[in-house]
């Protein structure tokens, strides 16, 4: 068990005490204030239009065209590279996005309040599931029409399902005892929410969509963990780390100490299998699906699934079951026999002088064929020791 900084320990009594509970889904717009000429993405800032991923850049094309804020997506290119449309950071708006998606105003968000804190909430968007998805990166009007379907008939017939107050902690337990790790397996969280909707949907596409798309509950424990990861805000020179992500150029994350500003590094491409494409066509990380394992799921728990494991084969690190143990500092009680972990800190990973991993789609670069497939990644060490120097100025 790692030893607990000093200016930890309140950071980390708060993500303890913190209850997730799925409130409500709400338009991006309404939640975020956000303004129609704000696209959200995944990771820390771009430096300049021009330094967008084409799978970025392919996505906030297609919510241009969905807003009608641009006729077409050549229409909308032009306008994210003149800076007309404004990409800011998802999680700088207590908002996730996977891989290589986006956010605008009209879309729907999951909202995620803690139960002991409630006016302090995280969202998510809805997960495209197997489609043509946007969290992919691609431009054209199968993924337009996908993303309007997911916006207005699918959200009409889940807004219509019962789920306020779903403890959201509760389904990780129970999709970890079920052999999910809660990021890149979860089909047993999706399972369980499809049993539980099943009859209030009457509509069969919602429901094969559910059934063919088993990473529809990702972006609600996204939210989850971003929740119980934003509690530990604001406490001063705690290195609790609050926000992790790439954007496919750069990684980062933040830390409780020093809340809104990111450490970041170059974002080198996952390590793992894709098939019949050269490691050149791999997307640097992307995604701000690392609050998962940054919160003690996915790579952090891929004990729990055997699956898992087997998938990553060789490109998983030898340390990885030693990883919970020597950086997590703490063995979250919600989570009864199951001996979950949870809490890192920047101080520990530098003590210790090894770092998390994360489970990641790995993205093409060209935005043309979407997932590649996926890998596992290893935050470097020097974005930690940014955190905790940045504290010691």
């Amino acid at each position: 068990m790692p030893e607990i900084h000093p200016s930890d320990h309140t950071a980390l009594d708060n993500l303890l005490n913190t209850r997730p509970l799925w409130h409500s889904n709400q338009l991006a717009g309404e939640a975020l204030a956000l303004d129609s000429n704000v696209i959200l993405h995944a990771g820390p800032p771009f430096d300049s239009p021009a330094e967008v991923p084409l799978p970025v850049l392919n996505s906030a094309c297609v919510a241009l065209v969905f807003e009608r804020l641009a006729a077409d997506f050549d229409e909308a290119r032009s306008q994210i590279l003149s800076g007309e449309i404004v990409l800011q950071p998802a999680q700088d708006h207590a908002t996730v996005v996977p891989l290589a998606g986006v956010v605008s105003a009209s879309m729907w968000l999951h909202k995620v309040a803690d139960a002991n804190h409630p006016l302090n909430p995280s969202y998510a968007p809805f997960n495209g599931g197997n489609g043509p998805a946007m969290r992919l990166g691609l431009c054209s009007h199968s993924a337009l029409a996908h993303l309007q379907w997911i916006n207005t008939e699918f959200a009409a017939v889940l807004n219509n399902c019962t789920f306020a107050g779903l403890d959201l902690l509760s389904l990780s337990a129970n999709a970890l005892q079920l052999a999910d790790d809660c990021h890149g397996r979860t089909i047993a969280a999706t399972g369980l929410l499809l049993k539980k909707f099943q009859a209030e949907m009457q509509d069969q596409r919602s429901i094969r969509f559910l059934e063919e798309g088993p990473s529809f509950a990702l972006n609600l424990l996204m939210a989850a963990a971003k929740c119980m990861l934003a509690a530990a805000v604001g406490q001063p020179e705690s290195g609790v780390v609050t926000a992790a992500a790439g954007n496919g150029v750069t990684t980062g994350i933040q830390v409780a100490g020093n809340p809104g500003t990111w450490f970041r590094a170059a974002a080198s491409p996952p390590s793992g299998h894709l098939g019949d494409y050269p490691a050149a066509r791999a997307l640097g990380a992307i995604g701000d699906s690392a609050v998962v394992d940054m919160a003690g799921f996915g790579a952090m728990a891929v004990s729990y699934a055997p699956a898992q494991r087997d998938a990553f084969g060789s490109y998983l690190p030898a340390d990885a079951d030693q990883l919970p143990g020597q950086l997590l500092a703490c063995v979250h009680e919600g989570f009864g026999t199951l001996n979950f972990r949870t809490g890192l800190s920047a101080h520990t990973v530098v003590e210790k002088n090894t770092t998390p991993i994360v489970s990641l789609g790995i993205i093409d670069r060209n935005g043309e064929a979407g997932r590649l497939g996926g890998g596992i990644f290893r935050y470097p060490v020097e974005i930690f020791q940014q955190a905790i120097d940045s504290m010691r100025s």
